[in-house]
């Protein structure tokens, strides 16, 4: 019995599959997607038996991509899996290869992104049979969005890289800006700001004009982690705001909007840190000119009374950021509980333990710590899971600085701490997240001289394994400022440096003269600039060299903040 015939009218049209595809190249998201609208019927009906149901599937899968809700992809998928045997084979290996690369975007989008790579690896291999560069150039970038989800930043921006490329000699430009938006991301991750925001900005004017209001969200949401990365957290969370309109345009409960309220939230723990560290250093003040006041007449005191009821009131500010960063949590929460994404739960999570933290409350930093490493673990996200496991040892590490619960086992909170950091190594070293394995080892630093282990050798071995990690790649705020604390307490605490002592032995490993000659200028720099009261200006006199030189070398070894392009 021969395949049943499709009624006339629900014949797969050739021209309105190339309709699709300008869309797409132009980046029209509105008039694809009611281009779609427009086919319902036929696409709720889609036959594996229809010529071109193949085709029209991948189309499918690509609108379902930028955002057309439209049937399941997997339960358009089923049908191809219950054809008959006698149609199935039948099908062309172009046709095929539409299946493979509609499973592979039905896997991204559960978060198996392994499996993703499989049918899009299967897909690229067989490239010359599909004999479509259109379809080719979008697998290339969706492949680079595996990698890069998965740590793989060095692969994914080659993959990334050739996608642009195949969509530019096609002559789509914004689709190839789409792409670039990508290709900043990971040149951010690499170090390399100076050519991320120059791809980025060159992305942003090509699709200015355009109504693909994700991808601007997604530009405006880059540009707010470079603020908050630099510690502008003003300026980050204006980016964000931006990036929550655009993607409100689009659908008010877009998961990268949930997104955007998480990394806002941050923005705000930012700024509420800052203000912290004002409180405090307002109450040493206080405390210091209280005792060095005592004994003098109190009208002095009325005065300094005076003085601070007119005064910023911090602490109500404080409150107010905090609270706003868990209601901005909360929203995100509700937008994931109906458009479920692993990574942005455990985010979430993960960012209300550092607010829960920041206000000693250990144990709800504690219980949402551990929601964020159980969401990441069920797949396999290992950098989510780092992060996880750096905070859980900071929550470790606050519990001894306040002798919290040490009960029969003093050192219980200490080695949890350790094991903490080290399963953060080892899962960092996973990805190519320079500076989440950066970190791991600055927190297995600051454990190793806590006051439980005080082991500034072992923590000057962490230091120097964690700005190396760093590479070109620039810390953010808090890791740069943790950076100096912990170089600040190995120095307090006379630790001799394991490099020099090798050097005074003979012991030089591999190392040139001029590599010797770096890393010396790198430690007594460091050195002489605490002796010197941090100043760069008594350093280079000091040592008859140039300032220059000297911030640069103090930027490398994190002890000051390069300055920004």
């Amino acid at each position: 019995m021969g395949a049943r015939r499709t009624p006339a009218n629900l014949q797969i049209d050739a021209g309105f599959l190339a309709q699709l595809q300008e869309h797409v190249a132009a980046r029209e998201i509105e008039r694809g997607i009611a281009c779609l609208r427009s086919h319902q019927d036929l696409i709720a009906k889609l036959d594996p038996s229809q010529e071109n149901a193949a085709r029209l599937l991948a189309q499918l899968a690509i609108w379902t991509d930028i955002g057309f809700s439209g049937p399941p992809l997997r339960e358009l998928l089923k049908r191809f899996e219950h054809t008959e045997s006698a149609l199935r084979s039948k099908l062309s290996i172009a046709e095929y290869i539409c299946l493979r690369m509609t499973e592979g975007v039905a896997a991204m989008a559960d978060e198996a992104e392994e499996t993703a790579i499989r049918h899009f690896d299967f897909v690229l291999s067989l490239g010359a049979e599909l004999d479509d560069r259109f379809l080719l150039a979008i697998v290339y970038f969706w492949k680079g969005r595996c990698l890069r989800r998965r740590g793989d930043y060095d692969e994914a921006l080659i993959y990334t890289g050739k996608g642009r490329d195949l969509a530019l000699a096609l002559g789509h430009l914004r689709m190839a800006a789409v792409m670039q938006v990508l290709e900043s991301w990971l040149l951010f991750q690499q170090g390399k700001w100076k050519e991320a925001m120059r791809i980025s900005h060159a992305a942003e004017s090509a699709l200015r004009e355009t109504d693909d209001y994700v991808t601007l969200g997604n530009i405006q949401s880059f540009y707010g982690r470079m603020a908050r990365r630099e510690g502008r957290f003003d300026k980050a969370i204006e980016f964000f705001e931006s990036a929550i309109r655009y993607y409100g345009k689009r659908d008010p409960r877009h998961p990268n909007l949930a997104r955007s309220l998480a990394n806002m939230a941050l923005a705000k723990r930012g700024i509420a840190l800052q203000l912290q560290k004002r409180i405090d250093s307002d109450a040493l003040r206080r405390r210091k000119t209280s005792a060095s006041r005592q004994g003098k007449p109190s009208a002095t005191s009325r005065d300094s009374r005076e003085q601070d009821s007119r005064k910023p009131d911090y602490r109500g500010r404080l409150a107010q950021l905090r609270r706003e960063a868990l209601e901005h949590l909360e929203a995100a929460r509700a937008i994931y509980q109906q458009r479920p994404n692993h990574h942005g739960v455990g985010t979430v999570y993960l960012n209300a333990a550092y607010i829960h933290l920041d206000s000693g409350d250990f144990q709800r930093a504690e219980e949402e710590a551990a929601s964020a490493y159980d969401v990441a673990e069920q797949k396999q996200d290992y950098i989510l899971m780092g992060r996880a496991r750096i905070l859980q040892c900071m929550v470790e590490n606050a519990k001894v600085e306040e002798e919290i619960g040490g009960g029969a086992d003093p050192g219980s909170h200490a080695r949890r701490a350790f094991e903490f950091s080290q399963e953060a190594i080892d899962l960092a070293k996973h990805t190519q997240h320079h500076l989440l394995l950066a970190n791991a080892h600055l927190w297995q630093g600051l454990t190793q001289c806590n006051s439980f282990f005080d082991n500034p050798e072992a923590a000057r071995e962490s230091y120097d394994l964690a700005r190396a990690s760093c590479g070109a790649n620039q810390p953010d705020n808090n890791m740069w400022q943790d950076l100096q604390t912990l170089g600040a307490r190995i120095l307090r605490k006379g630790s001799v440096h394991p490099a020099l002592k090798a050097w005074s032995q003979g012991a030089v490993g591999e190392k040139t003269f001029r590599q010797i000659s770096d890393e010396f200028a790198e430690i007594v720099i460091a050195r002489v600039w605490e002796r010197e009261g941090r100043k760069v200006s008594r350093v280079a006199a000091r040592l008859s060299i140039s300032p220059k030189k000297v911030r640069r070398i103090l930027a490398r070894v994190g002890r000051q903040k390069p300055r920004q392009h």
